[in-house]
């Protein structure tokens, strides 16, 4: 069996989480759930599958320090940071690459840094079944989650089921874009379709020859670092190549295009915590259906999710189905369902550079 590392991608910047999620502070550096931030939980749970040393972790320059304060037990030399955000296969043929100088045979885990998993021994479980099938074949393999609801606020991967699979591993049939509602019911009610949760398992030289295949522009660009590697000018080059490169997503990039894509079903209570309509779903309700953290006071009101910091107060009186989010400077209010355009929010400050409150 092949030595397992696990590469965790923490450079995104939770767009959607804004006013609480900032450049240099997002989503996966808060604490959203529980006492832990999304990193550290993300982090703690990986520790079950493989030592920390075999822990990689992805990042950007803005929150490399921040990351080191958090985990400071992870070794330095394994926290990498991206010049500048190029998506998914970018970040996953960097990391890549440093494994390859670690054990070109090894077997690479790839995990979203910001994931709630509600299941742990579920989730390892279905990783260790993911590994194993990966270190016995060429396979590029997927976590899918089964799905619970018709949710159009997530792809999708749609599965051949057969008399050949075995242990629960399934060919990949297609991916599909987050659909709309009546597309998703129909998603729901045939069975083969499952959320594409962004886990990935592979031997690193498998995933290195398929995007040398996929996206050759990319490859041709990022082999260039591999000499480059723990040279003390690596950030110079690191830098330069992303300069040139194109940002596109390992699931556009290679996973939609390659013909050794497998899925295994995960039901291990997932969710990617991608809205703050996801986080009210999942937080823990009064008698009235609200939720309250902070400096917070309710009168004759109902369905509302109110968070605020403990030096300003936040009082709501006679509203329903209100996200009240309030920060030091900034304060979101948005209906219930709607909170997926919080993103508008910040492309518009993005726009008109008021940086100060990205």
């Amino acid at each position: 069996m092949a030595n397992t590392y696990v590469v965790i991608m923490a450079g995104g910047v939770g767009a959607r989480f804004w006013p609480k999620s900032r450049e240099k502070t997002p989503k996966q550096l808060l604490k959203i759930f529980g006492d832990t931030t999304m990193i550290q939980s993300t982090v703690k749970r990986i520790e079950k599958l493989v030592p920390v040393s075999n822990i990689l972790i992805v990042t950007n320059k803005l929150q490399k320090d921040l990351i080191q304060t958090q985990l400071p037990y992870i070794p330095k030399q394994n926290i990498i940071a991206e010049p500048f955000g190029r998506n998914t296969s970018a970040c996953i043929m960097l990391a890549s690459l440093y494994l390859k100088q670690y054990d070109e045979n090894s077997v690479m885990v790839v995990l979203p840094a910001d994931h709630l998993i509600l299941n742990e021994e579920k989730f390892i479980s279905t990783l260790q079944l993911a590994i194993e099938t990966a270190n016995s074949s060429e396979s590029l393999v997927t976590i899918g989650i089964h799905p619970t609801h018709p949710e159009t606020g997530y792809g999708y991967i749609q599965f051949i089921e057969d008399s050949n699979n075995i242990n629960e591993v399934f060919k990949v049939k297609t991916f599909a874009e987050k659909p709309n509602l009546e597309v998703a019911k129909e998603f729901l009610k045939s069975g083969d379709f499952l959320w594409n949760s962004g886990m990935f398992v592979w031997k690193v030289e498998i995933i290195l020859q398929q995007i040398k295949t996929c996206v050759p522009d990319l490859y041709n660009e990022m082999i260039k670092l591999e000499e480059k590697i723990f040279k003390n000018d690596f950030h110079i080059h690191l830098e330069n190549v992303y300069k040139d490169i194109r940002s596109i997503s390992i699931d556009y990039g290679v996973m939609e295009k390659s013909d050794e894509v497998y899925v295994i079903r995960g039901d291990f209570g997932w969710s990617d915590v991608g809205s703050w309509d996801e986080v009210v779903r999942l937080s823990q309700k009064d008698e009235n259906n609200n939720h309250k953290n902070g400096n917070v006071i309710i009168r004759n009101s109902k369905n509302n999710f109110v968070v605020s910091t403990e030096n300003k107060l936040v009082a709501i009186i006679g509203v329903d189905d209100l996200i009240i989010v309030n920060t030091d400077d900034a304060v979101l209010i948005c209906k219930k369902d709607n909170s997926q355009e919080v993103k508008d929010v910040v492309d518009y400050l993005k726009k008109k550079q008021m940086n100060g409150f990205l």
